[in-house]
């Protein structure tokens, strides 16, 4: 695998830069996809966090092969990512999902669920006095802590802490509609913010599980993948 820091070179004009951020989201999504794909039948085999780093696209990947740019407008820095992870290591972390629990209705039929909308339709928010709504911090926060708790043992790890004290912190939840073109069905997801502290409990799953392929759908667009450093 290989981990690689991309951002525009310095030696980019301004015109160009801007054009470059032109489109929002899907055309970052474009981007990033024109750096690992090689061919029309080419399958996503790759994870990538955007951020803007002083207004400029920036791009963490973690990848089954280098990024290559045709483009000559993006500075490349790659290398091997083998991490040497051990049970009980302590790793702050902060990764962004699309935060969706699946269900099946009555006919088996599967649908997948906002879980900070659907925690605000259970507690039947928009009905409830203004004076009784839980700040909507607190329900992304409440919410967002659940969701990651579930996904411990599958992805190999521990966040600690309880609904009153939790072991990380769950905010920036944001719904995107993303437009692909005229005609188009936009393409809408939901992203959150985690930033915490973990300690991993199978070294092996959190490698493969959570390192190497990602936490959650929507990794297409940008979730799932998760940064961790030493504490």
């Amino acid at each position: 695998m290989y981990f690689s820091l991309i951002r525009l070179r310095r030696d980019v004009s301004p015109g160009d830069a801007a054009s470059l951020c032109r489109g929002g989201g899907y055309q970052m999504h474009k981007l990033i996809w024109n750096l690992f794909s090689d061919g029309p039948d080419r399958r996503r085999d790759f994870l990538y966090r955007f951020e803007k780093v002083k207004r400029l696209p920036t791009f963490y990947t973690v990848s089954d092969r280098e990024p290559v740019d045709t483009s000559s407008v993006w500075d490349i820095q790659t290398k091997r990512y083998a991490p040497k992870i051990n049970r009980r290591d302590r790793l702050s972390f902060t990764i962004r999902v699309n935060p969706i629990r699946s269900k099946r209705d009555e006919n088996g039929c599967q649908h997948r669920h906002d879980v900070v909308m659907e925690a605000k339709k259970q507690m039947d928010f928009r009905e409830m006095p203004q004076d009784e709504r839980p700040h909507i911090a607190t329900i992304v926060q409440d919410a967002g802590f659940a969701w990651i708790k579930a996904r411990e043992k599958e992805h190999g790890f521990f966040v600690g802490g309880d609904e009153e004290k939790p072991g990380v912190r769950a905010d920036a939840y944001r719904q995107h509609k993303l437009f692909r073109g005229k005609g188009a069905q936009p393409v809408t997801f939901s992203t959150l913010d985690y930033n915490g502290i973990l300690t991993v409990t199978d070294p092996d799953t959190f490698v493969k599980e959570t390192l190497f392929s990602g936490i959650g759908p929507a990794k297409a667009f940008g979730c799932g993948l998760m940064l961790v450093r030493r504490i």
